[in-house]
């Protein structure tokens, strides 16, 4: 029986409630939407480490971010290598099976070019390249908004000349040019809605006469000076959102949802492509993103931190047409970003590597109903979460939340204090250290104490306040073209 192929969908920075489908009545997702209703959507997905680098090393090798100890976007080289000369990275182990692996976007790589297994990779890196020998006509990006600011800003270059656009170009073509004799994995990679959040101006227009959904406080953030300075500190190092006003927070809103918007109504024309060269039948198409954006909830924004703003993150899972797989469902049970690679490959029929913690997501009710979800980010940030229940901690001013997401599902009672909950609290968070200390022992220190010792977090200080942080960076990049971060 010939191999069915597989379309791997991404997005960069999209958190979980940015699709219409899922409830949100005030974005446009039409082919989101339609993913939704002809396939499986994992409501209840993680990132383990929220940022670009780990996330896409996960993928590529079913690894957590705490197992390969890649957690930040620092380097991800070394484990890439050794994963590639052992053809365990995901692209590898399809190539070595008989398809046609192709890479159309950003993959965040290092070294940029590297392919890591892929046959063929295009980057935003070349999108960039091509627009420089035509910036008589067209010149993305030249607004000085940087790969980190949330202020938005129009694009400056039209539909058909965007970034978006591009991407969606390349995918077709491959799909157009590909060897029609092999079975092909492709992973369409979008650059956004990752800032800057620079919609082309006839999306922006669509959410002209659309009210945007508030920010998201809690008891614990209503007020910035008294919420834990500690999880503010990556904002207030990256972004001037804490100083917006709801107004401010608004338009930010509508620029990131008119960049979404633009990348679904660019699937519909991946789809049509699809359509017209009959693979709807035999391909497997699963969307995702690398990670979330807080919004401006609690005051924050950006990743890293394990919110569900920032670690929550969207899944669908469409089979091929016709195979009376059941469709338009909704599956509650814990995923992860680790859960990729062992659908990927089951996909393919390819057998599992030994060794991972990852989940096969092709039979949902087989995913294990106690499962727990670790998570560090920048061995600084990190979350523990079993039953829904979350504990989330910082090493930054030594700053613990605690949430049951099944009754407060956007994290607006904090319960660490609360006398019920200090027994699950202490339970978590035992959890916590001992994990840590299997995976991250460097960012413990032992207690002496007469019965022998213990451990606990080395910290550091919390922001004195609000936007007091060192070495401000927001994201500035012109023409190094060593580094694939163009947005």
């Amino acid at each position: 029986m010939p191999q069915d192929n597989i379309l791997l969908i991404t997005t960069d920075q999209q958190r979980f409630d940015t699709i219409n489908a899922w409830g949100n009545t005030s974005i446009f997702t039409p082919h989101l939407n339609y993913m939704a209703a002809m396939g499986t959507s994992f409501c209840s997905c993680y990132a383990c480490c929220p940022i670009c680098v780990p996330s896409r090393t996960t993928i590529m090798t079913g690894r957590h971010g705490y197992e390969s100890g890649v957690v930040s976007n620092a380097t991800h080289e070394t484990q890439m290598r050794r994963q590639t000369r052992l053809r365990r990275t995901l692209p590898a182990l399809l190539t070595d099976a008989g398809y046609q692996t192709c890479a159309k976007g950003k993959m965040h790589f290092e070294p940029a070019r590297a392919c890591y297994g892929f046959e063929q990779m295009t980057l935003p890196l070349d999108y960039m390249r091509q627009y420089d020998k035509k910036a008589e006509n067209a010149r993305p990006k030249v607004h000085g908004i940087g790969e980190c600011e949330m202020e938005p800003v129009i694009s400056t270059v039209d539909v058909k000349d965007s970034i978006t656009t591009w991407i969606t170009d390349q995918s077709i073509d491959f799909l157009e040019t590909r060897d029609t004799t092999r079975p092909f994995f492709l992973w369409t990679s979008f650059t956004k809605p990752h800032p800057p959040f620079d919609p082309c101006r006839d999306f922006w227009s669509l959410y002209e006469n659309i009210p945007m959904p508030a920010p998201v406080y809690g008891d614990w953030s209503r007020e910035l000076e008294k919420a834990p300075q500690g999880f503010l500190a990556g904002a207030y190092e990256n972004t001037n959102m804490h100083l917006f006003g709801p107004e401010q927070i608004a338009a930010t809103r509508r620029a990131y949802y008119a960049c979404i918007t633009q990348i679904d109504y660019e699937l519909g024309r991946l789809f049509g492509a699809l359509r017209e060269n009959d693979l709807f039948r035999n391909t497997w198409i699963l969307f995702t993103s690398d990670h979330g954006e807080m919004l401006g909830d609690h005051h924050m924004s950006q990743k890293n931190l394990f919110f569900e703003g920032s670690a929550h993150v969207p899944l669908i899972l469409v089979p091929p047409a016709g195979r009376g797989i059941p469709h338009n469902l909704t599956v509650d049970s814990l995923a992860e970003i680790a859960d990729i690679y062992p659908t990927i490959l089951e996909m393919a029929g390819i057998p599992l590597p030994e060794g991972l913690t990852g989940h096969s997501l092709l039979d949902p009710a087989a995913l294990p109903a106690d499962r727990i979800f670790y998570g560090d980010s920048l061995h600084t940030n990190f979350c523990v979460m079993q039953n829904r229940i979350k504990l989330v901690y910082t090493t930054c001013g030594d700053h613990l939340l605690l949430f049951n997401l099944k009754e407060d599902p956007m994290e607006q009672k904090d319960l660490s204090g609360d006398p019920a909950w200090q027994e699950k609290k202490q339970e978590l968070f035992a959890l916590l250290l001992a994990h840590v200390k299997e995976t991250a022992p460097q960012v413990l220190e032992e207690i002496p104490s007469g019965a022998g010792s213990s451990c606990r977090f080395k910290t550091t200080p919390a922001p004195r306040f609000p936007g007091d942080m060192p070495g401000r960076w927001f994201g500035f990049h012109y023409h190094d073209y060593s580094v694939d971060t163009f947005h």
